[in-house]
C-alpha cells in the first residue's frame, strides 16, 4: 500500500505545473529579483570586476570536497552554530555588500539551510542579498557545467 501512494505522489509530481517547483516559490523568504542563475554568477566571479561576496551555507563535507571559487565557508545555517558562524561571516561586512549564498546540499525546495541563511542576513539589515538558484544540487547545477570551483585549502 505505502509503495503505490508513493507511485501515485510521484506522478502527481510529475504532473505538476512547471511553476510548481520553481526555486522561487510562495512560500520563499526572497523574490525572483533575488535569485541568481549559475551562468550568471560564473560570468561575474569569472569578468566582473566588482564580485559580490560567496557564502556557502552548506553541510562542512561539501566545501571540503568542491565549492565556488573564492567562497566563504559560513557553516550550514540549518543549525544554531550555522547561524552563528553566518553572523560571525557577515559581521565585518558593509550592510549594502552584495552577497550570494547558497548550498546545493540536496534539490534547493527541500534544502534546511538557505532559507534560514537568507532570513538571517535581511534580519541583519543586508540589503543586497541573492540565492544562487540551485534547483538540483551543486553537483548538477554548477560543477557539472564547468563552472569554477575549487577545493577547500587545508586549515
Amino acid at each position: 500500500m505505502t509503495r503505490r501512494v508513493l507511485i501515485s505522489s510521484l506522478g502527481f509530481l510529475a504532473a505538476a505545473p512547471k511553476g510548481l517547483w520553481s526555486a522561487a516559490s510562495d512560500t520563499d523568504p526572497w523574490n525572483a529579483s533575488e535569485l541568481i542563475e549559475p551562468a550568471a554568477l560564473a560570468q561575474i566571479l569569472q569578468t566582473g570586476s566588482s564580485k559580490p561576496h560567496v557564502l556557502c551555507v552548506a553541510f562542512p563535507v561539501l566545501y571540503r570536497t568542491r565549492h565556488i571559487t573564492g567562497a566563504e565557508f559560513a557553516g550550514p545555517t540549518s543549525k544554531p552554530e550555522g547561524i552563528e558562524s553566518l553572523r560571525k561571516a557577515l559581521s565585518q561586512l558593509p550592510k549594502d555588500t552584495e552577497v550570494v549564498l547558497y548550498c546545493g546540499c540536496c534539490p534547493m525546495v527541500r534544502c534546511p539551510n538557505i532559507r534560514p541563511a537568507y532570513r538571517t542576513a535581511k534580519e541583519l539589515g543586508f540589503t543586497h542579498v541573492q540565492v544562487l538558484a540551485l534547483p538540483n544540487d551543486f553537483r548538477k547545477d554548477w560543477e557539472d557545467k564547468g563552472y569554477p570551483v575549487e577545493p577547500a585549502t587545508a586549515g
